[in-house]
């Protein structure tokens, strides 16, 4: 369908493009390159990391991160079902089982309560998700249960780059973090992702994780013809060098990135804040970054009126997220048969709407006009 206004547009300049051709033009250093370091250390200096690893997706990098926290069979891992399906299949991936807890109706994320009533002696670690650049507002709670049981806090801030709660940016809060770059996230690199980590253990088992279980501090394809000794297993889970390099590139307009995104946001809010709609959370404690704007509408039957109202003006829309335990494969394949009252009560009246940095006055404004003329 040809979108009048789209859901998301990649924001791209002449930068990115000169960072990626540079990389092209020497011929060479296209796989192990010096810009994927570079990439690694100004993300884990942004958030205040000691170290951080570049994978080729953000579902690579939690998967790397299950395995070489040691997640394995029986061991249990609380996540949201209220959230994208990697979130939850990374635990699968290694042999552990998923435990999905309730949200909290703020920010939709795990809520603090219904999580410790799922801790059992199984539980190896909490994931909670930074739902569409908002900072999850119970993030220190789950930090203290975390301690209090001795179990890993785990965030994926996949959606959240540049987000804070009390000045404390997400990705901070964690025993680890993993970040995405995929197409529709704060910054870009087309597919991407991070783990960022204060532990000089966890950093040098994720080097090894990705690239076979192989040394990589020789730069094995260039700098050595001396044969590479293989000290675990591994993947292939690498960042190219051209993606780290647009990676570069767009980290030095996050600031105005997210500025932009702000922008956008309050004239949204502004648009429809004298209407029936849950607008975003906003406090004066959070820097919500407004990866997804979404709103909540009174019931599904009017969230899916709007829908299509909104379709039918060529305005493109989605559902982020629909249950993850009421999909066919975790309901009728896994087996899952749970209720969480709070996460199919928003799914069910929750709707995205289109959010991109550099989105005009006019695209807003039609958005925001359609959504009257189907509620009024």
């Amino acid at each position: 369908m040809n979108w009048k206004v789209p859901l998301f547009r990649i924001y791209w300049d002449q930068d990115d493009i000169n960072a990626v051709t540079s990389v092209i033009k020497k011929g060479m250093y296209w796989a192990i390159g010096p810009e994927i370091a570079e990439f690694e250390n100004i993300v884990a200096n942004y958030l205040g990391r000691k170290y951080a690893v570049a994978f080729n997706s953000g579902t690579s990098a939690l998967h790397a991160l299950m395995l070489v926290r040691g997640m394995k069979n029986n061991d249990e891992v609380i996540v949201p079902s209220f959230s994208f399906i990697a979130t939850s299949n990374a635990p699968i991936f290694v042999g552990a089982k998923p435990v999905f807890a309730d949200i909290e109706e703020k920010t939709y994320a795990l809520a603090a309560k219904d999580v410790e009533k799922r801790i059992t002696k199984k539980t190896r670690a909490i994931i909670p998700i930074h739902y569409a650049g908002s900072p999850a507002i119970e993030i220190e709670y789950l930090r203290e249960l975390c301690d209090k049981y001795g179990i890993l806090l785990i965030e994926d801030a996949a959606e959240a780059l540049g987000a804070s709660i009390n000045k404390k940016k997400v990705g901070s809060f964690g025993d680890d973090a993993i970040l995405s770059f995929c197409s529709n996230k704060i910054i870009s690199t087309g597919e991407g992702g991070m783990v960022v980590t204060d532990s000089s253990e966890v950093y040098e088992k994720l080097l090894l994780t990705r690239s076979h279980g192989r040394a990589e501090g020789n730069n094995h394809f260039f700098n050595s013809n001396v044969s590479m000794d293989y000290v675990s297993i591994g993947y292939n889970m690498r960042m190219p060098t051209m993606v780290a390099a647009l990676g570069l590139s767009q980290m030095k307009k996050l600031d105005k990135l997210i500025s932009m995104r702000q922008r956008n946001a309050k004239m949204f809010n502004d648009g429809l804040q004298d209407l029936d709609i849950v607008l975003p959370f906003i406090d004066d404690n959070i820097n919500h970054v407004f990866q997804i704007y979404s709103v909540r509408f009174r019931d599904k039957k009017i969230r899916e009126m709007m829908r299509v109202a909104l379709t039918k003006a060529s305005i493109m829309n989605k559902v982020y997220f629909e249950p993850i335990h009421l999909t066919h494969f975790y309901k009728d394949v896994l087996r899952y048969n749970i209720s969480l009252p709070i996460t199919e009560k928003v799914s069910s009246e929750v709707l995205s709407l289109p959010m991109f940095a550099n989105m005009s006055d006019d695209d807003i404004n039609i958005v925001i006009s359609a959504i009257k003329h189907a509620l009024l």
